[in-house]
């Protein structure tokens, strides 16, 4: 097996080598089981045989279990029967299993009815995939055309180089001449356009139109992932923004909370200095002291702080739902935008080929 794909191989690569100043190796391929499945006639021919095989085992199995039904009678009745009688009826029983066996290696055996008749069945079918294969290269110039269903391994094959529907078109194309009744119908299929002329000059422009389809995919497939990488980058610097915005805010919050607390220990060293007689604590008790008219203005300025920035945080809000709602809008609108021009690009391409 191995030797004769090397041999294959080295065969191939001779030729590649010794025809580059003509043209390049035809290479292809076809799978017979599946033109086998697409062939109504051996498909039914199948399922009658299949049948026929069902019938041979249903009777193989019935005439087993009767023997081992007369087995087992037997053994119940060995106490009443005697040695000679026994031994006689035993090589009955004998015989006619082996008669059955004999009969199951007949039908399903090596050589059996079974393997004949499916080589009698696959044979014609084997001969006309032959004959189809032998015009198709003949006509298409193939130097190498491989069975993927027979013992050569194919790791890989490009589905381009499949002929099997090509030769089972031919097939059919030959079972409606044999077929055909009228004169209409033997012109028709003979005139049925199915195993056309190798014509290099369209074979090089459906390769170019196959290379320009790919390349436009490829085109596509990068312009979806530019803006799929547009997209996730303006994620991202809105993701910074607001984020930038919370520190922001956290700064200023703790700037005001160290300012208060400043205020509160200046507070408590003026308290440390204050006079402690007894007419300065009653005057403090009867009129307000300078320290209490700041300490005051402080709670009012501390009110108002608050209030500030509660209207600060509101406005912000705000303003950040307008900045979302415009970037929004932006990116839908250059979204639109590079999708009439992709349209746009793919209709002028459309109209050149």
């Amino acid at each position: 097996m191995k030797i004769h794909v090397l041999f294959l191989m080295t065969v191939v690569g001779l030729l590649s080598l010794t025809s580059q100043a003509q043209r390049g190796v035809r290479i292809g391929y076809i799978d017979t089981e599946y033109i086998l499945e697409h062939i109504p006639e051996y498909q039914d021919a199948t399922t009658q045989l299949s049948d026929k095989v069902q019938r041979w085992k249903a009777d193989i199995d019935i005439k087993l279990k009767d023997v081992n039904q007369k087995r087992k009678d037997l053994s119940n009745e060995k106490a009443l029967l005697t040695s000679e009688l026994y031994e006689e009826r035993k090589e009955d029983i004998d015989f006619e299993e082996k008669e059955i066996l004999d009969q199951q290696q007949k039908r399903f055996g090596p050589n059996g009815d079974l393997m004949i008749q499916k080589k009698q069945l696959i044979q014609p079918i084997q001969d006309q995939i032959f004959s189809a294969v032998q015009d198709i290269a003949a006509n298409k110039q193939y130097d190498f055309i491989f069975d993927k269903s027979a013992d050569l391994v194919m790791l890989y094959s490009e589905k381009r180089y499949d002929i099997s529907e090509l030769v089972l078109r031919t097939i059919n194309r030959t079972s409606k001449r044999q077929q055909a009744q009228t004169k209409d119908e033997r012109r028709a299929a003979a005139n049925e356009d199915i195993v056309p002329d190798y014509n290099p000059e369209l074979e090089a422009r459906e390769k170019a139109q196959a290379d320009k389809l790919l390349e436009r995919e490829a085109l596509e497939e990068q312009r979806r992932q530019d803006i799929l990488d547009e997209r996730a980058k303006n994620k991202q610097e809105a993701i910074d923004r607001r984020q930038k915005i919370l520190d922001d805010r956290e700064a200023a919050k703790q700037e005001k909370l160290d300012a208060r607390n400043k205020g509160v220990e200046n507070s408590e060293n003026n308290d440390k200095l204050a006079p402690s007689d007894d007419a300065t604590e009653n005057s403090n008790a009867t009129a307000p002291t300078e320290y209490d008219l700041e300490e005051k203005s402080e709670v009012k300025t501390e009110t108002k702080s608050k209030e500030e920035i509660a209207e600060e945080r509101k406005q912000q809000k705000i303003r950040d739902r307008e900045a979302r709602e415009q970037e929004l809008e932006a990116r839908k609108q250059r979204i639109l935008e590079e999708r009439a021009k992709a349209k746009l690009e793919r209709e002028a391409l459309e109209n050149n080929n």
